[in-house]
């Protein structure tokens, strides 16, 4: 297959902005290719070539793939970086000068699927002093052979901007409307879940169909996306809704992992898929000491504890767990356990269709408990009253509130899904507005006065699964102290796009876009009805979003969590419909 015909399919996709429309144009293309290659071509149009827990990037610098693009088309290294500050994108830069230089070029090699990834994996795997030079000289033997188009894409890729809107959800779309039905949709989507790999779903799928796609099970890894808890505004709408008996557990504030418990040794990963292993060492040694099977897949809650008191200490004190250098001074001056709640995989067995009763019976029997392994405190209630006492000694041990979870046979582990099945309770319910919300950065506005000359507020959305858009709700600009503020253009600048992305549907206009990748916890005083911000537009009320009025930063940048996994926009609707509504007024969000 010659890369150009990808190409030609990503730029049709980037001039496309209806999900549907993107849906059959990558549907079309995947029923033509060779089924050999799906795989690299999904992983591609993600900008990647291996699945999200893949530890390695490709990571070329902006300005060594212009030295690169400068050294292909034999133009001036500095006229080239004049040309990217003008334009911005060092894919449409190469997509320029390969134009030009194709004009003149009289030999030149196809350039096929095959070998862009081999080239590209030669560029990540680049090590060691002359590791920039290998980078360089691979890059530039593929942009020798490329066409414009091919050559936009080729560095957007290499730099990580690749950003043509294929994002999961819509993959997986055009892998049920290539080789299946729209019914077979939500199975497609669990061999997702319980893999967290686009790439074998789609390979699976495409040689094997629904038959194949139904044999995949969680497996030692690969990590699974996680479950998650709904809300209620009170312990007692908590039981009743259980059926007046549940499960309750602590809910601690640390850092949530799913350790992979292998014969050869121990991965710990984050709800974002990061590799927190090397952060965790002495917790993944413990787990490997005291799991009683040879291969588990636990989920458990890493919660910082004061050295000489064994108090828990609150969530900024095992941040400092995720640092990058020093990790021995960190483990030994932030002492962590781990707080095992739930069990997927024991010795071959996937336990995620088990009940929770079940599960939980099962972690216990497969650990030795002690030291800094543990499990999550548990009990049964059968009253709102235990309930409140549970929850009152759940504070006062330090921890966020409960969870609540059913005892029901059909209590079973939902990967990547949202329901009552479990159910969170915090002390934060307690106030005017229920919880925190992580919203993701879709845009910027300039400030005033002492933020004159630098970002000063910016654009939040909440993010809507079904259409894979994000979905704006408020302008934030409260709760940045001034070194958030001075850091602002590093943690955002990577991000920055000539117009409103694809992925975001908005009314409101900041003076800079940018793609979803930064998330942010959120307080604020209450959810509104919003002419301007188009989360839930038309849900409550036609003609109106939902916003969130007096937004504050709490400080916490939530890089554990991925764009697609920040506050849905139907958690937002859930949310305003526990709140109590005097008046109908409308605000935008802003205040």
């Amino acid at each position: 297959m010659l890369y150009s015909e990808l190409a030609d399919t990503f730029d049709k996709l980037e001039s496309t902005g209806g999900r549907l429309e993107m849906t059959a144009i990558m549907a079309e293309f995947f029923r033509g290719v060779d089924r050999k290659e799906l795989r690299d071509i999904v992983y591609l149009s993600q900008g990647k070539l291996h699945p999200d827990f893949y530890p390695q990037e490709l990571g070329m610098a902006d300005r060594l793939v212009l030295k690169t693009i400068a050294i292909t088309v034999g133009m001036p290294e500095a006229k080239v970086e004049d040309l990217w500050t003008k334009i911005g994108d060092p894919g449409e830069v190469a997509e320029q000068l390969i134009g030009k230089k194709k004009q003149m070029t009289l030999f030149s090699e196809d350039l096929t699927l095959e070998r862009v990834v081999k080239g590209l994996t030669a560029i990540e795997n680049a090590e060691g002093k002359d590791s920039q030079d290998k980078k360089m000289k691979q890059l530039a033997n593929m942009l020798h052979d490329a066409g414009p188009v091919e050559a936009r894409y080729l560095c957007r890729i290499v730099t990580g901007r690749m950003r043509v809107g294929a994002g999961t959800m819509t993959i997986l779309d055009a892998l049920a409307e290539a080789f299946a039905t729209k019914e077979d949709r939500p199975v497609i989507e669990r061999a997702f879940n319980v893999t967290c790999d686009i790439g074998l779903v789609a390979e699976t799928i495409a040689e094997g169909g629904m038959d194949a796609i139904r044999a995949i099970g969680v497996q030692i890894g690969s990590p699974v996306k996680v479950m998650l808890a709904e809300r209620l505004p009170s312990i007692s709408e908590v039981v009743a809704k259980m059926g007046g008996r549940c499960a309750m557990e602590y809910k601690y504030d640390g850092i949530r992992v799913q350790a992979h418990i292998g014969k050869d040794g121990v991965k710990l990963f984050s709800r974002r898929l990061e590799d927190l292993t090397s952060n965790f060492p002495d917790i993944a040694q413990s787990l490997r000491t005291r799991c009683n099977s040879e291969e588990a897949i636990i989920e458990g809650e890493c919660v910082a504890i004061h050295p000489e008191t064994g108090f828990m200490l609150p969530f900024q004190n095992v941040t400092h767990r995720r640092k990058k250098h020093g990790m021995d001074d960190a483990v030994r001056d932030v002492p962590v356990r781990i707080f095992m709640f739930d069990i997927l995989y024991a010795d071959g067995k996937d336990m995620t269709n088990m009940s929770y009763p079940e599960r939980r019976k099962a972690l216990e029997e497969n650990f030795s408990i002690g030291g800094m392994v543990q499990m999550t405190t548990m009990k049964v209630v059968e009253s709102p009253e235990e309930g409140e006492e549970f929850f009152a000694s759940a504070i006062a041990s330090r921890c966020e509130g409960i969870m609540a979870k059913s005892l029901a046979p059909e209590s079973i582990y939902r990967a990547g899904s949202r329901g009552f099945l479990w159910i969170k309770y915090k002390k934060d319910y307690q106030q005017a507005l229920t919880d925190s919300f992580d919203l993701v950065v879709v845009g910027a506005f300039y400030g005033m006065g002492k933020r004159a000359g630098r970002y000063g507020a910016l654009l939040m959305a909440a993010f809507d699964p079904e259409s894979g858009m994000f979905e704006t709700v408020c302008k934030l600009g409260t709760g940045f102290d001034d070194a958030f503020l001075a850091a602002m253009p590093d943690l955002l600048d990577d991000g920055l796009s000539e117009t409103k992305p694809s992925s975001v549907q908005a009314e409101m206009v900041p003076d800079v876009w940018f793609e979803p990748t930064v998330v942010l916890e959120v307080v604020a005083a209450e959810i509104t009805l919003s002419p301007i911000h188009t989360a839930a537009w038309g849900v409550i009320k036609e003609e109106a979003g939902l916003g969130i009025r007096f937004p504050r930063f709490t400080g916490r940048v939530r890089d554990d969590k991925s764009p697609e996994q920040a506050t849905t926009v139907e958690e937002i609707v859930s949310m305003y419909g526990m709140q109590s509504h005097d008046s109908d007024g409308l605000s935008d969000g802003s205040e």
